[in-house]
């Protein structure tokens, strides 16, 4: 059954229920909030729908009696063969052959186009996602916001919504700074100062190729004494020689230390400063945009921190206009308690710095004065407190705080065998995104990323991403695929070939339990993509294409779709020829349906494995 029929059902019982209403049998405001669901077993129909169940208190008579006068008031429908009521009054509906063969129709001519919707068309969405701050190479922790918000974004496209995707660069503020002056320290180590390096900067190889680039550029042009970068380190700071032989702060003031040398990186160089953090922010910024091409995963934009830095006063200014700033210890602070917020967050410091949440402020309504219908974030988990304040804050603007939606994304766990990986940007010890790929490939790291609810901790299994089993997902779905195309290969290598006409005549043959099983689970694939892309989960999609491989499978293996005779040189019979017909183009279908949603999830859809 098609999701047009799904609809012509539902609107039948619309009907129903109206008459009931005019008779009285009703209350006239009586709100329809049932469900039409497919069933599991072929003797309850082919759909069955809890109405009668949910007006059943409001009738104020026994569900069965109510289901009854919902049945004799059905208008008459053609693809509608019977009904039945059942249990305690779910009303059961058995399609005609002809409804039931109507997905395949669907199917073979829309082709990639089935599934899709227009029902968002012409509202704008915009989902932000991953936005790490360019520090350092993206890590398998970025890697699962990079593979949900290039789904969901495919998965709004495909049910109507003008998409953009945006990353937000965080090109400003104090991990900028830090960055750049761990590029200033291990330049001047290559000039041969002798550095004490700072055990919160970064100190990742990159770090030192970036200096190295710097270093064939310039020179020694910018060579300060590490004494007078270092004036401010604390004296009675305590270090430790590291793995890599170097000297690395262990006690003391370790944020005055790194603080110090920020401020004394940017006196001595003035100017020349914003070219070590130009260096390190380009080169990285650049590897972040390789790593997710190579992954699939792409941008309309890319919008910069420093951009916003001109609308965060007059932001702050609507704020204060409106009665929700005021001063306490020399801060300026927003009064998100007014708006449900645990407590009220400071905009402004005493120093007059303005704080990374007044950023957010300043950049979330620059988002709604792009003119987007829909927000939605993708944040990390450990942003979870971080979203009553910033709805806080668009309530207090007059923004309609619904329009903003956050994702939250659990964190990922990296298992080498028995071993747990453990991840640290600033140390540089982390597995990267690129080095994920490399080993288990795009495919397997997009799909186990997604596959489960993205607020579920995924323990990611790197030996289960490459075996070859129908226990790796990934693999089992893209075979059933495969099997389709080796099929196809064999019936060419035959001399015969698919005939989708005899094909349709002859699909009354399809009477198979599990052939009728893989006919409904066609049909519930647009309603899937539906539901997958207004909950922004496509762990429903991923559960549907393993439901979906796993009645192939088990299809394909009990039923031989090219006749025997074929193997053996001789000449099928009529018989045999119209089941196998029926039967590859049933396997046409499947392979469609399997190729259009492995491509939202942006997974291939292999011809052979």
């Amino acid at each position: 059954m098609s999701q047009a029929q799904i609809d012509t059902l539902a609107s039948l019982f619309d009907s129903a229920i109206q008459v009931l209403k005019t008779d009285g049998e009703l209350p006239a405001d009586w709100q329809n909030n049932s469900q039409i669901t497919r069933t599991k077993d072929a003797s309850h129909g082919d759909f069955a729908s809890n109405i009668a169940l949910t007006a059943a208190k409001a009738a104020k008579v026994n569900p069965r009696q109510v289901a009854e006068k919902i049945v004799n008031a059905l208008p008459e429908n053609q693809d509608i063969r019977q009904v039945e009521i059942a249990g305690p009054g779910f009303i059961n509906v058995f399609l005609n052959s002809d409804a039931k063969f109507a997905v395949l129709d669907d199917i073979f001519n829309l082709q990639e186009s089935f599934g899709l919707s227009k029902q968002f068309d012409g509202q704008k969405i915009q989902v932000e996602f991953v936005s790490a701050n360019p520090t350092s190479s993206l890590h398998v922790g970025h890697g699962r916001g990079a593979a949900l918000g290039m789904s969901v974004s495919n998965l709004l496209e495909a049910i109507g919504y003008d998409v953009t995707r945006e990353y937000y660069v965080n090109d400003a503020g104090r991990q900028m700074d830090i960055l750049a002056t761990s590029t200033y320290l291990r330049y001047l180590e290559l000039n041969n100062e002798a550095v004490i390096f700072p055990s919160n900067a970064y100190v990742g190889d990159y770090v030192r190729d970036i200096a190295e680039t710097l270093k064939a550029q310039h020179g020694d042009s910018y060579v300060h004494s590490f004494a007078e970068v270092a004036k401010n380190v604390p004296e009675d700071a305590q270090y430790e020689i590291n793995a890599e032989g170097e000297k690395v702060l262990l006690s003391g003031d370790k944020e005055a230390h790194i603080d110090g040398l920020i401020a004394n990186s940017k006196a001595l160089l003035g100017d020349d400063y914003e070219l070590f953090l130009n260096a390190a922010l380009n080169s990285i910024l650049a590897d972040i945009k390789d790593d997710l091409n190579d992954f699939g995963v792409s941008y309309e934009c890319w919008f910069s921190e420093k951009s916003i830095d001109s609308e965060i006063e007059p932001v702050l200014q609507i704020l204060d206009d409106k009665g929700y700033l005021y001063e306490k210890d020399g801060n300026i602070w927003f009064k998100s308690t007014d708006f449900g917020d645990e407590k009220d967050r400071v905009v402004r410091r005493a120093n007059g710095q303005s704080t990374y949440f007044a950023s957010d402020i300043a950049y979330h309504k620059n988002k709604f004065d792009r003119g987007f219908d829909k927000v939605v974030n993708v944040w990390g988990a450990d942003h979870h407190g971080y979203v009553p304040r910033v709805k806080a804050a668009l309530t207090a603007l007059g923004i309609d705080a619904e329009r903003l939606d956050v994702v939250l994304v659990q964190f990922v766990a990296l298992w080498r065998g028995s071993e747990k990986v453990q991840m640290s940007s600033r140390s540089g010890k982390f597995v990267t995104l690129r080095e994920l790929r490399h080993e288990v490939g795009n495919d397997a790291a997009r799909f186990y990323y997604v596959a489960r609810k993205p607020e579920v901790h995924v323990d990611f299994d790197l030996e289960l991403a490459k075996s070859q089993s129908k226990d790796n997902l990934v693999y089992y779905i893209q075979y059933a695929h495969a099997r389709v195309c080796r099929v196809l290969e064999k019936l060419q290598a035959s001399g015969l070939s698919v005939d989708d006409a005899i094909g349709a005549a002859q699909q009354e043959l399809l009477i198979a339990p599990n052939e009728e099983e893989l006919i409904k689970l066609l049909a519930a694939y647009p309603a899937t993509l539906l539901r997958a892309a207004t909950g922004y989960e496509p762990h429903i999609l991923t559960n549907y294409l393993k439901e979906l491989a796993a009645l192939f499978h088990g299809w394909y293996d009990s039923n031989r779709i090219l006749p025997v005779s074929l193997t053996s040189g001789e000449t099928p019979s009529v018989d045999e020829m119209a089941m196998m017909q029926a039967r590859l183009r049933l396997s046409k279908a499947v392979r469609q349906v399997l190729s259009n949603g492995l491509g939202l999830l942006g997974l291939s859809a292999p011809s052979s494995m």
